[in-house]
């Protein structure tokens, strides 16, 4: 009897997973082997130094005076030498672990590749809009609304341009507002994120497509939408060659946010007039009392069935950061999986620093997901800092999202997307590598020879309930 197509896709992925084990295992025993005893001592000693390393960063971050020089002495120098200590002994036996990692890591997303991870966005195709309004600040990311000639462009394609006047307070709610009044059937935005965010809550307020261009400092929603962040110019394609997006919007009380809301230490810090001129030296200057819960309000955090008391920091996103995938890191793989990213930190002291760095399941770092956050303080006001703005918001504060609430047009053609790579998995990797037969395969694969009535999702589905830790999955 010939085997089908799908048994022998899943055999591939389970040989993969395989493959991609004992590629992290000889990554890892190739230092070792080569060095021989010299190697484990050596791996011995960078495990004591990255962990006095991580100390030496507290001890920089809340100290004052000689403390904290000698310590960010000690932060720099020890990982430095390490680097040069090991480069030296185990020069080829680095190489060929780099090489197995490699390979570990091509293996382990073949082997997860097509098992529900990494879905993309729907795109709809819908005719080009009518009466266009897009608002553009010029002073957003150094003036690039002038240099990429974005207001020329938009009204040659037809736009409606709203300038925003240097040294003038404007409400950019209002402006956004009074154009859906005038008739715009599309509402876009040149700026940070945080004007985008404002302009994008009047147009889904109103059910119609936004527009984003990219012409902030950094423009991270940008990025997860796939745009080209080096020209904003080629976001107005979107006006001609378009298709339409539906992603999620997070709310802070009233204020919206397509990145994420701060609150803890560096909210705190943003509220400092100093911190635009001098981010380092202001950092410096408020951190130690903030880490060490001198000043500023004492959280506690409630999403889901998780409570976290008294974290120096948490953020709050609109949907999750990728955390567990170091090729990933710091972006989000949806914007329509109608949950907040929650990420909150609590250090203790040294120890607890270090453990954050050595430890695969650090107490200090909660990392999780739920439909809705409640921020609590010890105050009637806390700081935030909201798609990068600093604010103050009444306490407490109910952060939320809106699922599909936002209908985003971007261009048809964007260089930032790409095929979807699934998460590097190491706990599912390990469960597909074990499996005999065909026992473990997605439900797809089973459903030729299932009976009728079942149903059941096969062990590669996803079962996350809201509130539920998503760091080491």
């Amino acid at each position: 009897m010939a085997v089908n197509w799908s048994e022998r896709g899943y055999h591939a992925q389970r040989w993969a997973a395989r493959g991609a084990l004992a590629a992290a295992a000889l990554a890892v025993a190739a230092p070792l082997a080569y060095g021989g005893v010299r190697g484990l001592v050596l791996l011995v000693c960078g495990v004591v130094g990255l962990a006095l390393s991580a100390a030496a960063v507290w001890w920089t971050l809340t100290r004052r005076g000689p403390v904290r020089w000698v310590s960010a002495l000690i932060a720099v120098c020890v990982p430095a030498g390490l680097l040069a200590l090991f480069a030296v002994t185990l020069f080829w036996g680095l190489l060929m672990s780099l090489a197995f990692w490699g390979l570990a890591v091509w293996s382990g997303r073949l082997a997860l590749r097509g098992t529900g991870s990494g879905q993309a966005v729907r795109e709809r195709r819908l005719p080009p809009p009518r009466k266009p309004v897009l608002i553009m600040n010029p002073r957003s990311g150094g003036g690039k609304v002038g240099r990429f000639r974005l207001r020329e462009k938009a009204e040659r394609l037809g736009a409606r341009v709203v300038l925003l006047e240097p040294g003038k307070q404007h409400d950019v709610t209002e402006l956004a507002r009074a154009a859906v009044a005038d008739g715009a059937d599309l509402l876009g935005a040149a700026g940070g994120d945080g004007t985008q965010a404002l302009v994008a809550a009047v147009a889904a307020e109103h059910d119609i497509p936004f527009l984003v261009i990219s012409a902030g400092t950094r423009n991270h929603f940008a990025l997860d939408l796939g745009l080209d962040r080096t020209d904003p110019a080629t976001c107005l394609d979107a006006l001609t060659d378009g298709v339409e997006l539906r992603v999620d919007l997070g709310f802070a009380g009233d204020q919206p946010f397509v990145n994420n809301a701060s609150f803890g230490a560096y909210a705190a810090i943003v509220q400092s007039p100093a911190y635009r001129d001098d981010k380092i030296g202001t950092s410096l200057e408020m951190l130690p009392e903030l880490l060490t819960g001198q000043q500023g309000p004492r959280l506690v955090v409630r999403a889901g069935d998780t409570t976290l008391t008294a974290p120096q920091a948490v953020l709050v996103s609109n949907n999750p950061y990728r955390t567990g995938d170091p090729f990933g890191l710091g972006r989000r793989e949806r914007l329509d999986s109608g949950v907040l990213g929650v990420v909150g930190v609590k250090l203790e002291g040294a120890i607890s620093a270090a453990a954050l760095l050595l430890n695969p399941e650090p107490s200090g770092l909660t990392i999780l997901t739920a439909p809705e956050v409640v921020i609590e303080a010890d105050r009637e006001e806390i700081e935030a800092g909201v798609d990068g703005e600093a604010m103050v918001l009444p306490a407490p504060v109910h952060c939320r999202i809106a699922p599909g609430a936002l209908r985003v047009r971007v261009p048809r053609k964007r260089p930032g997307v790409t095929s979807a790579q699934p998460r590097l998995d190491w706990r599912r990797l390990r469960k597909l590598a074990a499996t005999v037969g065909r026992t473990a395969a997605p439900s797809r694969l089973h459903r030729p020879h299932a009976a009728p009535q079942d149903t059941g999702a096969g062990p590669g589905g996803r079962n996350e309930s809201a509130g539920s830790s998503s760091a080491h999955q």
